[in-house]
């Protein structure tokens, strides 16, 4: 009786269990090879990894990332990943670069090849190609003494482990190590460069990663959108102007324009009686209430408010009242 068939006849509760067992030690056995990676790295003492730093930012065009099969794939997602960072980079096919994707390839890059094995044949053109011009090469394998890494200004060691695929071909702790080491490259080009949440932002413009990107500034209201009073009018003038801004609450100000205090919806409801009215905006506000800087993640707004059980912030600059921002302006802008 063909395999398959064997396992047909096994109830689907078991194999539900050895498939949850499958997953268990796949992730097991990348979970020690991702170990043996942060060991090999700190062994090295940062040496050779901050060497690789170094020439890719000092790269004056771009890092060229290639690697052939699983590693190539790997390679994709790396120059995606520095592209979006900060570090421009493009990914060349080995295969692909022996019939004319070289041009593609200036002195000033740098480039960055992932192998495994390190001895890779569809790799040699690119090799022979950076050796002839002094393009700045980087190695990441899993063998320091292979035909790549002999050739590379830098070798980035791959520790040896044992790949999660039970036969031992499938690459899987191989690739997940390289999508790592490919991360930490990244990163540490980013902190390096000082990329920050704006450099990020122009890059990533839509989706709502871009909507994740966007600044109180970008959504907040001002000028004459801005619901404020100063704190000795009547309640009675207040509510006038809390009710024509729509915005549910009113911000209290003193005579230099300094935020005092906040007037919600809550704090009418609490005193309301016969003289509500007559009261002044000082004596019912919430004093210091919580504001924003305008250059702040909206991302981070929206935490602040959901964490605060509010509805609205003030957004300040130098204790004044520039905008405000409600949570339906983010939740209309897509931030989540």
């Amino acid at each position: 009786m063909p395999v398959s068939l064997r396992r047909d006849l096994v109830p689907p509760e078991e194999r539900r269990l050895e498939a949850l067992d499958s997953a268990i030690n796949t992730l097991d056995l990348e979970a020690k090879g991702l170990s043996a990676l942060y060991e090999s790295l700190k062994a090295d003492g940062g040496y050779c990894f901050g060497e690789a730093i170094e020439i890719l930012r000092n790269c004056r065009s771009r890092v060229i990332v290639t690697g052939i099969g699983k590693s190539g794939h790997v390679g994709l997602k790396v120059a995606a990943t520095l592209s979006s960072t900060g570090t421009p980079a493009h990914f060349v096919h080995p295969s692909e670069a022996s019939h004319g994707d070289l041009g593609m390839i200036t002195r000033d890059d740098a480039i960055l090849v992932f192998s495994w094995s390190g001895e890779t044949v569809e790799l040699g053109n690119i090799v022979s190609y950076s050796r002839r011009f002094a393009v700045p090469l980087i190695a990441v394998t899993s063998n320091r003494d292979s035909t790549l890494a002999q050739a590379a200004e830098v070798v980035l060691a791959l520790p040896h482990a044992k790949e999660a695929c039970p036969h031992g071909l499938a690459p899987t702790t191989s690739t997940v190590m390289q999508l790592a080491l490919g991360d930490c490259i990244a990163i540490a080009l980013l902190e390096s460069k000082g990329f920050t949440a704006i450099d990020f932002k122009a890059l990533h413009p839509g989706g709502q990663l871009g909507a994740r990107l966007k600044f109180v500034s970008d959504l907040m209201h001002k000028g004459d959108r801005l619901p404020l009073a100063a704190a000795d009018v009547v309640m009675g003038e207040a509510i006038v102007v809390m009710t024509e801004k729509a915005l549910g609450c009113l911000g209290v100000v003193d005579g230099n324009g300094m935020l005092k205090g906040i007037i919600t919806d809550g704090d009418l409801r609490r005193h309301m009686g016969n003289d509500l009215l007559a009261l002044r905006a000082a004596d019912i506000m919430t004093p210091e209430p919580k504001t924003v800087a305008p250059d702040l993640l909206a991302s981070a707004a929206l935490e602040l408010i959901n964490a605060s059980k509010i509805t609205a912030l003030f957004v300040v600059e130098n204790g004044r009242p520039v905008g405000i921002i409600h949570i339906h302006d983010l939740l209309r802008a897509g931030v989540a």
